[in-house]
């Protein structure tokens, strides 16, 4: 809970996997009644959840039917033909989440000029609505081909199935993606039907319960791309709070970062089954259209793609790893120790936990390497028992391994750290980005204890933890800011056609959003800005670059896009190509809502002073006695490594040839002190 003076509070309740929303109601109501509030004094309630991820995953969804033009109702099975294992003899990509049988066909066609080379045939029409009658289902997904160049035909399909079908969940591509790629487009509109209905009930719920409980006021959704939205656009548009949870860590580290005058940001979020990165450039996060949902751990990298279900809207590219404070140890056949990405999770989780889990984990390494309290941790909340980290990981690796239990545990630890750099190299490198122009933000319960060494290794001498690190995301929700995106695909040569023309099309796009928006969110004394871009592709390639289309009043639009495409091009791939014509693709227009949120305050509570512990930091250094401070006892004067800080929600470790510091605004300063400046 933030309060206005920027003072906040953290609690965490156990989920409550029947109804996610009554824990949060009971969370929130013991918050209330354990810090003696009245609930009037909540005036905002910022959320961001899993429900439709899990739907996905779990395939929990609703029966969606899919009506489509005919002879393309097996687009979400052919896809894209991509093999994500190109030399994998066994590969299957994931089912569709319509079945076959649950796909129709209407007979029209526009083409891609947006003519109509065939009109809708009305008795097609009513044929595929008696058979979805008969099929009753759940939602309904409409999908019709090059309709974002024309939606004349799919607009007059929508209009029908909803008369027919007034109870269900029914999306149209163009009010969820007009833009081209039919079969991004088709997944995309689908995802939106298959997780409509659950994230309806589930939203609906929560209102219930918070009404019931007498917090009956109004509810902002985290979506992916770093904004939240309206209680109403999120039911409209869920497919747009996919993935969301993640994004909130990077919109918090982005105000972070500007705070303290930080414009190049590499962000680490390490949990308890995964780790995520993602770059901040110029204040700005990374964005991407090219996602998939359900595709295990992803690498940043759009080639290998297939895993999963495609989802075209705007999200903040992060690359995740299955490497966690929970992922289990192994010495696989070959005698290599593996670390994830199976996880233990939270039950029956870490050996050292005694909650009935038998593996070895990172954080069981961790504990026996002295970097975790052998005793508890979460301010004495939780019980750490060493002797079973210490059994778990010799019965998992140092005996396999022929290793001290000590080495064992480095090793876990190294190995961790290797797999997880390959999430920050997915962004930077892989990228065309130097990391060691970067400064590297840790979070996450278990982030800060890692981040340092990783930094090391790619040469990164700067590290930031912030203040509770480990619920830094959940500040992110309370910063983020009312943002909602609209697209048109546009294909046309900028140069030749001009600026004007480019200008216009922006125009048009902005002034009928910004009336839909008034209309169904937002009121009409809402004020915001426009933020501008736009995908651009030398011509003859599949996939186009999204570059800055907010040009100063007196550049020429059509050569400032042009001109930061082979910037970014040579950027990323390593050449450009002035010469080659250039073809702009879609436009993209996001309008964010001017608000004054509350800026959280740093909190580094102080506690007793706290006894040395002996901790190993390899064969280099070996065994050392390590002073272990309180993270509020940490001062601006700058301390040499070894040294490890407690804080109620994390630890952070500060290794040999490592200096530490607590700047003005309560963040932890870590410089590796081996590595040399880097100079431009």
């Amino acid at each position: 809970m933030l309060r206005s003076d920027g003072n906040y509070s953290v609690q965490k309740v156990p989920s409550t996997v029947e109804d996610f929303s009554r824990g949060i109601v009971e969370g929130l109501d013991a918050f209330l009644s354990d810090n003696k509030l009245n609930s009037d004094l909540i005036s905002e309630i910022i959320h961001g959840t899993t429900v439709a991820t899990n739907a996905i995953l779990e395939n929990q969804g609703a029966r969606t039917a899919l009506v489509t033009t005919r002879g393309f109702r097996d687009v979400l099975e052919f896809r894209r033909l991509r093999f994500p294992d190109l030399f994998s003899l066994d590969y299957t990509p994931p089912k569709p989440l319509v079945q076959r049988r649950h796909r129709f066909e209407v007979i029209e066609r526009i083409m891609p000029d947006g003519s109509v080379r065939q009109p809708l045939d009305d008795v097609s029409v009513e044929s595929v609505l008696d058979k979805l009658e008969q099929l009753q289902p759940e939602a309904i997904a409409i999908c019709l081909l090059h309709s974002y160049a024309n939606p004349i035909h799919e607009r007059k399909v929508v209009e029908a199935v909803k008369n027919r079908f007034p109870n269900l969940y029914v999306s149209g591509s163009i009010d969820v993606l007009p833009e081209i790629r039919e079969y991004e487009r088709t997944s995309t509109t689908v995802i939106n039907s298959y997780i409509g209905p659950i994230v309806d009930s589930y939203l609906e719920s929560m209102q219930k319960r918070l009404d019931h409980a007498n917090m009956a006021v109004p509810i902002s959704i985290m979506q992916s791309n770093g904004g939240v939205m309206s209680y109403a656009a999120a039911r409209r548009s869920p497919a747009r709070i996919i993935e969301s949870g993640p994004a909130a860590g990077v919109v918090e580290a982005i105000r972070l970062a500007d705070r303290i005058g930080l414009k190049d940001v590499i962000t680490f979020d390490m949990g308890g089954t995964t780790a995520k990165a993602s770059l901040i450039e110029q204040g700005k996060p990374s964005l991407t259209t090219e996602y998939e949902v359900g595709a295990g751990i992803q690498l940043s990298n759009r080639l290998v793609k297939g895993r999963g279900h495609a989802l075209k809207l705007p999200v903040i590219d992060i690359a995740e790893v299955g490497a966690g404070g929970g992922s289990i140890v192994r010495v696989d056949p070959g005698g290599s120790l593996r670390v994830g990405p199976q996880s233990a999770g939270a039950k029956p989780g870490p050996a050292c936990y005694s909650q009935g889990g038998t593996e070895a984990t990172v954080t069981d390494a961790n504990v026996v390497l002295g970097y975790i309290n052998p005793t508890s941790i979460a301010g004495g909340t939780v019980s750490v028992n060493s002797e079973a980290a210490k059994i778990a990981l010799n019965r998992s690796a140092a005996e396999h391994l022929e290793l001290e239990t000590n080495d064992a545990a480095y090793g876990v630890y190294a190995v961790a750290n290797t797999t997880m750099i390959r999430a920050i190299k997915s962004v930077t490198t892989y990228r065309g980005r130097d990391p060691r122009e970067f400064t590297l933000m840790a979070f996450g319960g278990s982030g800060p204890l890692h981040a340092a060494e990783m930094a090391r290794s790619l040469g990164i001498r700067q590290i930031i933890v912030p203040a509770s690190p480990g619920v830094f995301s959940a500040l992110g929700l309370l910063e983020a800011l009312p943002e909602y995106g609209f697209s048109r695909t546009m294909i046309t040569d900028p140069i030749n056609e001009g600026g004007d023309k480019i200008i216009n099309a922006f125009n048009e796009l902005e002034s009928s959003s910004i009336e839909r928006l008034r209309s169904e969110d937002l009121g009409q004394d809402v004020i915001g800005s426009w933020s501008r871009t736009a995908d651009l592709r030398y011509r003859g390639q599949a996939y186009e670059l999204t570059v800055n289309a907010n040009a100063r009043p007196d550049d020429d639009l059509a050569n400032f896009i042009v001109e930061r495409f082979h910037i970014e091009h040579e950027r990323t791939y390593g050449r450009r190509a002035s010469d080659e014509p250039v073809d702009l693709v879609t436009i993209r227009s996001t309008y964010r809502i001017d608000s004054d949120r509350i800026v959280p305050k740093s909190v580094n509570e102080s506690e007793d002073k706290k006894p040395p512990r002996n901790a190993y930091f390899g064969k280099q250094h070996g065994w050392i006695l390590t002073p272990v401070i309180d993270r509020g006892r940490l001062t601006t004067s700058v301390t040499s490594g070894p040294l490890i800080i407690e804080e109620y929600d994390s630890t952070t470790l500060v290794p040999p040839d490592t200096s530490v510091h607590i700047d003005e605004t309560g963040n932890i300063i870590m410089i590796n002190t081996d590595l040399e400046v880097k100079l431009d």
